[in-house]
Order: C-alpha cells, then sequence, then structure tokens
C-alpha cells in the first residue's frame, strides 16, 4: 500500500471524527481502503510465515 493512500485512510479517520463526519461516498472510500490495507498486512503475514524454518528441536 502505498504512502498516499495511508494518508488518505488517516485523513479519512480524522474527518470522521470531527462534526462535519463523512459522506457516503467517503465512507465507501474508507471501507475499501481498509480492507486493501488489511488484505497487505495479512499477506505480509503469510509470506513471512511460510518463510519460517524451524530448526532443531526439544528433547
Amino acid at each position: 500500500m502505498t504512502k498516499e493512500k495511508i494518508d488518505r485512510i488517516n485523513e479519512l479517520a480524522r474527518k470522521s471524527r470531527t462534526a462535519e463526519g463523512l459522506t457516503e461516498a467517503e465512507k465507501s472510500e474508507q471501507a475499501a481502503l481498509r480492507q486493501e490495507y488489511r488484505d497487505g498486512v495479512k499477506a505480509n503475514l503469510e509470506g513471512q510465515l511460510k518463510n519460517i524454518e524451524i530448526v532443531g528441536g526439544c528433547v
């Protein structure tokens, strides 16, 4: 995910906490960006877990 998208997520989060709130279009955009962020985190974690090699063992 690009820095611009993360900045946009933060911008929308800040706006949602104001009295102005978010429009329906902004809420949809926020949900899509958050899902994209979560998918990226999951993919990164899965990649890290697939590269773990357990060496040795307990006796």
